[in-house]
């Protein structure tokens, strides 16, 4: 369990894309307002507030829950929407210490694997991860939702349109590994990615399913308003299915109650082992379910062509849809049947090769420590790594 200098690299990229993607929702936003799209407008800014207000409330749960000093001052910057900064700073300088410094320290904390300073690394690292993942999938995914239906609806097109959408993407992609690198990296019963090219087949994997599953609702949207309907009828199933698992996520009802209100939201768009136990038959319907509704999308499309003529080329679309979802679903299958992580590690397997664990998981085994975490200017704080209490015991 130790930091490296490519996690390092990986947290700076991860700011980098973070801030982007908040600039090019502004520009988009801005380009709306002087063209007197305010609807549009109103919309891309409240995807992100919304999501910012669950980030920061999140955030400054944890910090209250460690017992955080100067609590006033991290509520003022987190009423400022900038109580992820807070974290990112001590993250980086904690990473820095951890990647680049550890071996120049005198101070009895080099014992490799298990110094207190690359745990605190990667407790840092995984809380931000957590952060990042309830914002990809509450901010740049229904922001490219809208920003395709907008595209697709309009006579033109401008370049923010574009680059909101590929820093959205970026987002959602950059968040989804990011997740399972810090999951695998804080539990030691997980194992961590063999290479590069497993971690691409899980990034392809929900990558394209996720793609598939945006156009589906965006035509839906199209078709009619009304039939957004059904992603509430999914997010109350959704709903059902978590509160069946007794998550344990949070330390008190509130923060409890508004975590399984996201986790509903979450899996309206894509599968997450909430459990954390063996989910193959889970995985299976619900990608079974995801497949009859997608075919079901494109036959009412198909059947009412006219409710598209002139606003899309409806054909390709849809092709589009089938083949992603397709290949998403192939790249799913290669990847936990041949290069998941623990077919590398573990040569106990039952009945062969196939999907025993699906491991991007939001509530599932993990495992607590304890470490010295600089939370801000001159103040120390010791806290319990999160990933456990992400997922359920």
């Amino acid at each position: 369990m130790r930091y490296t200098k490519q996690e390092f690299a990986t947290m700076v990229l991860g700011i980098v894309v973070y801030v982007a993607d908040i600039g090019a929702d502004l520009w988009v936003a801005n380009k709306y307002f002087h063209e007197g799209q305010y609807l549009w407008c109103a919309l891309t800014l409240a995807t992100g507030l919304l999501s910012s207000l669950v980030v920061q409330y999140f955030s400054y749960t944890w910090f209250k829950d460690d017992g955080t000093h100067k609590l006033s001052w991290i509520s003022s910057v987190h009423l400022l929407q900038a109580g992820i900064f807070t974290r990112y700073w001590a993250a980086l300088k904690c990473g820095y210490q951890a990647a680049f410094k550890t071996n120049n320290l005198e101070d009895g904390l080099i014992d490799g694997c298990t110094s207190p300073i690359h745990k605190s690394a990667i407790c840092a690292m995984t809380d931000i991860s957590m952060l990042r993942l309830f914002r990809a999938f509450l901010e740049s995914t229904p922001q490219l939702i809208l920003q395709i239906y907008i595209l697709m609806t309009s006579d033109s097109s401008t370049p923010s349109q574009y680059v909101t959408i590929a820093m959205s993407f970026c987002g959602i992609s950059c968040a989804t590994v990011d997740y399972q690198i810090a999951l695998r990296k804080s539990l030691p019963e997980k194992k961590n990615f063999p290479g590069i090219f497993s971690k691409l087949l899980y990034l392809f994997y929900k990558l394209l399913t996720l793609t598939s599953w945006i156009l589906c609702i965006t035509l839906v949207t199209i078709l009619s308003i009304t039939s957004l309907v059904l992603l509430v009828f999914l997010w109350l199933l959704s709903i059902c299915w978590v509160l069946k698992q007794h998550t344990t996520f949070c330390t008190s009802k509130g923060p409890e109650i508004v975590y399984r209100t996201i986790v509903g939201i979450i899996l309206i768009f894509t599968f997450f082992n909430v459990k954390g136990e063996k989910t193959k038959i889970p995985l299976i319907v619900y990608y079974t379910a995801r497949g009859f509704i997608t075919a079901t999308i494109v036959y009412v499309c198909m059947s009412c062509k006219s409710v598209f003529n002139g606003k899309i080329y409806l054909l390709s679309v849809i092709l589009v849809v089938i083949i992603t979802l397709i290949l998403g679903i192939i790249f799913l299958i290669s990847y936990y049947a041949y290069f998941h992580p623990r077919n590398f590690y573990t040569q106990d397997v039952v009945d062969g090769p196939g999907i025993y664990y699906t491991q991007d998981v939001v509530d599932g085994p993990g495992i607590y420590y304890t470490q010295d975490v600089v939370d801000g200017p001159g103040s120390e704080r010791t806290e319990n790594c999160r990933m456990r209490g992400f997922l359920m015991q």
